[in-house]
């Protein structure tokens, strides 16, 4: 390490395309200082990456962000769309997968899943996080990485030509993609089915609107005799994009590589047999983009000071929608741990969860992409270890956290991963208030006005009570002063104690007419549920504790990995 770097930021981030901006927006967020460095000039310029979920949208209602990107996806597509298998866009259709996007989920979020491109979506987060303070260098590349017991040393370049600058950071992200040259310095090897098929994204233009006529399809999955891919249009119906999985050549071979030998006339015919209908309808092209139909997950997501996030950490074929939403999840569980560890509130033990509790996740989804490929787009793929199709917002929703910043009572460590009578995710249809996992929307009154409970999450720890649960907000005040942290108490439930109903210093902070708070979180009225930064439920007392404030404490010192 040289003894003066040129610059010092407590974190780092590699990569400024949609995870790292959501590192970069989301620590700005809490208030931690960073620096962004990406090779490229600017943001997305390929529409990639179009579906965004529940939970990709309730981290961009915590940050803000909400109203501009929907505001953004309704300029760009027609929403709400279906997801549809066809023969060609002009010919049979095969099969529904959804007859519109947020079929069967509207009351599980305060939010709706939505299509919006990265050309549309990564603006909005560049300046959002930099209206925030966040540092953005693009047309810089990271030269090489070196970490220490202390900290990290990066020397960075400036494609400009102004020369090599050595930046030391406390911590490095690594969100520079699938080919990540940190995960390869760091020798951290790649796990799971690797690359199946050399695909290309064919960009054109082309009058389609006869052929969508009255549907409105958000995906179209072609399954030709010739040609395996799927659509997506633009909301004028004279452009859009296919990419192609794989070709039927002339000798009746299947050809998985098809970014091997592409040009524009061939590219104009995949797109035609694609539309089917005709033949000589008039096509342009405008780019053609290659890349690898992978399904991997790194054996390790992190290396002492280095973490991993997005495609470093995980690949998988676009099926299902999951490879963005799942790396803005990564983004968003380790954000609030650096947060809390460079405050000097929480020991650096807790940056050990991120992995414990990412990596499981990462690997089952990469699992489930894969599997929605064999069964969607190509069935003469491998199916030995198929993982069984699981529930589509289950995987959005229902993630299952285990490690030691989730406790039981009283404030033991969970079950390891992988523990046999734990299914691996939880059906959000019917929140049980399961420790580890994300806590149910329930639509409340603050102060008189309309909210989702989620949205008193967020900015730190909050502790939520029942009716009956008036101890519990002495107990946080007392845990919070103990530790040296703010913890947000709400009680919750009908609008007056049943008891005291004409007295305003008995009324609830949340106001949850439908009685359904307690079964979601687990608790009786007396009871208290930790919620995280995040929103993950890590704490809770069922009921009344005998020493509460202590009992908190003690949760709490443990959660943070601070000494006893």
């Amino acid at each position: 390490m040289p003894d003066t770097p040129d610059q010092y930021v407590p974190v780092l981030i590699a990569g400024g395309s949609l995870v790292g901006l959501s590192t970069s927006l989301l620590l700005a967020a809490r208030g931690v200082p960073s620096m962004l460095v990406e090779r490229h000039r600017g943001t997305a310029i390929h529409p990639r990456a179009a579906s965004f979920h529940q939970r990709t949208m309730e981290i961009f209602r915590g940050a803000g962000l909400q109203d501009a990107v929907e505001s953004g996806a309704e300029r760009e597509f027609v929403q709400n769309g279906a997801i549809v298998s066809v023969e060609s866009l002009g010919g049979k259709e095969l099969a529904y997968f959804f007859r519109s996007f947020n079929d069967g989920v509207e009351g599980l979020s305060p939010t709706s899943r939505l299509f919006i491109t990265q050309i549309g979506l990564e603006p909005l987060m560049r300046d959002r996080a930099a209206q925030l303070g966040a540092e953005h260098l693009y047309g810089t590349e990271l030269v090489s990485v070196t970490q220490d017991a202390d900290g990290v040393t990066s020397v960075i370049r400036s494609r400009d030509g102004d020369g090599e600058q050595t930046v030391r950071s406390d911590y490095l992200v690594a969100a520079d993609g699938a080919h990540s040259a940190i995960r390869e310095t760091l020798g951290i090897p790649m796990l799971g089915r690797g690359s199946f098929a050399d695909c290309v994204t064919i960009y054109f233009r082309a009058d389609v609107r006869d052929l969508l006529a009255d549907r409105n399809l958000s995906v179209v999955y072609v399954n030709h005799p010739d040609l395996l891919g799927f659509f997506r249009f633009s909301i004028t119906g004279e452009g859009g994009f296919l990419a192609v999985f794989s070709t039927i050549e002339a000798d009746g071979t299947r050809n998985t590589r098809v970014g091997e030998n592409f040009d524009t006339s061939r590219c104009v015919d995949y797109v035609r047999l694609a539309l089917g209908a005709d033949s000589d309808r008039p096509v342009q092209i405008d780019s053609v983009q290659r890349w690898s139909a992978s399904a991997a997950y790194a054996r390790t997501f992190s290396d002492r000071r280095v973490f991993l996030v997005g495609d470093a950490a995980h690949v998988m074929p676009p099926t299902g929608g999951f490879g963005g939403n799942t790396g803005i999840a990564d983004a968003h569980n380790l954000a609030w741990k650096l947060a809390l560890v460079h405050g000097g509130l929480a020991g650096p033990g807790l940056l050990d969860t991120y992995g414990a509790e990412r990596r499981p996740i990462g690997e089952l989804t990469v699992e489930q992409a894969y599997t929605r490929y064999v069964l969607r787009v190509d069935s003469t793929l491998p199916r030995d270890n198929l993982a069984p199709p699981l529930d589509d917002a289950s995987i959005e929703l229902g993630s299952v956290y285990r490690s030691a910043a989730v406790l039981n009572e009283p404030a033991e460590p969970t079950e390891p991963a992988g523990a046999a009578e734990d299914p691996p995710l939880d059906d959000p249809r019917t929140p049980t208030g399961r420790l580890g996992t994300r806590a149910a929307h329930l639509p409340v009154e603050r102060d008189g006005q309309p909210i989702s409970i989620h949205d008193v999450f967020g900015a730190g720890f909050v502790l939520l009570t029942g009716s009956a649960g008036r101890a519990w907000y002495q107990a946080a005040a007392e845990a919070g002063e103990s530790i040296g942290i703010r913890i947000t108490a709400y009680r919750v439930g009908a609008e007056a104690d049943p008891a005291h109903p004409a007295d305003p210093a008995k009324s609830v902070d949340l106001v949850e007419p439908d009685g359904r708070f307690t079964a979601a979180f687990g608790i009786q009225p007396d009871g208290a549920v930790l919620v995280r930064p995040d929103g993950v439920l890590a704490w809770r007392s069922t009921g009344p504790a005998d020493r509460p404030g202590a009992t908190l404490t003690a949760a709490l010192t443990r959660l943070l990995a601070r000494p006893a």
